[in-house]
């Protein structure tokens, strides 16, 4: 995993710190920054006006009664109306009944299917991993390198994070502090949100899957000079079967696909440091 093109964490807007890493260069993770604007305080967009109200309205209550309607009366495929087709249709959306992992390495749900489906349940997992706070703490970062990367990668992606993690610049260019820790009064929050995933490549031992996935990153506090942003990511991660489970030998990074924002408030610095801490984030096996 590598950083870099960071949003507004440099020195100017869109800079990037003078270090990267993952080997080769081509693996880069772009930690998502907020703008110049303090967005504590109840910033909003400007507000739609009565019409555009009504139909937006409109259509979060029709999709509130489709989504009742497409849950109604259980799993019985035969009075359900739609059939093997109906059934199908909701795959994408559905649990496939296939058991959830229950080892952990490092922390981190291990011991994947071999199957399209475990790489899936892989790659999203994974992403979470290197997404977290924990990537900001050495022994942590080493646990979830030596969890979700191939044995023969590890070892040099360890060396190329550690130059960037430990590099005061980056850290300091974030908000951080020298040892990656918050300041006084300051929490410091990222964190990955799977929203879904896609096999582009599937053979017996390697798989390449695609993670859709919303960031939030920034510090929580009164004063913060980088707020908690969200944005939102594709990370294509190349995977190959070892030793009994799928790890990473390499993943790739592109912006988006990103929604259109709502018309909502933006919480205060408080109430967003603490919603961070009492609601604790999920593992994403299908």
């Amino acid at each position: 995993m590598s950083l870099g093109d960071e949003h507004g964490h440099g020195g100017e807007p869109g800079g990037r710190p003078d270090e990267s890493f993952g080997g080769s260069g081509q693996t880069r993770t772009r930690l998502p920054g907020g703008g110049d604007a303090d967005v504590y305080g109840g910033a909003r967009r400007p507000v739609r006006n009565s019409r555009s109200l009504i139909t937006v309205v409109g259509v979060v209550v029709l999709l509130i009664a489709a989504i009742a309607f497409a849950n109604r009366g259980g799993g019985d495929d035969t009075t359900s109306g739609g059939g093997t087709e109906a059934a199908a249709g909701a795959e994408p959306t559905a649990a496939t009944g296939v058991k959830p992992v229950k080892g952990k390495a490092g922390g981190i749900p291990s011991g994947y299917a071999k199957d399209e489906q475990g790489a899936q349940s892989a790659a999203a997992n994974y992403a979470v991993a290197l997404g977290s706070d924990g990537m900001f703490n050495k022994a942590r970062r080493d646990e979830i390198v030596n969890a979700v990367y191939s044995p023969e990668v590890a070892a040099a992606r360890r060396g190329d994070l550690d130059k960037v993690y430990s590099g005061t610049k980056f850290l300091t260019s974030i908000g951080l502090k020298p040892d990656g820790t918050a300041p006084a009064g300051m929490t410091f929050i990222t964190r990955f949100n799977p929203v879904g995933s896609k096999v582009e490549n599937f053979s017996a031992d390697k798989a390449t899957v695609s993670v859709w996935y919303s960031a939030l990153f920034g510090l929580a506090g009164e004063g913060s000079t980088n707020p908690v942003s969200e944005s939102w990511y594709t990370n294509t991660f190349e995977l190959k079967w070892v030793n009994g489970d799928w790890k990473i030998t390499d993943f790739t990074q592109k912006d988006g696909p990103v929604p259109v924002g709502r018309d909502q408030a933006a919480s205060g610095a408080k109430e967003m440091a603490d919603a961070v801490q009492q609601f604790g984030g999920f593992t994403y096996a299908r």
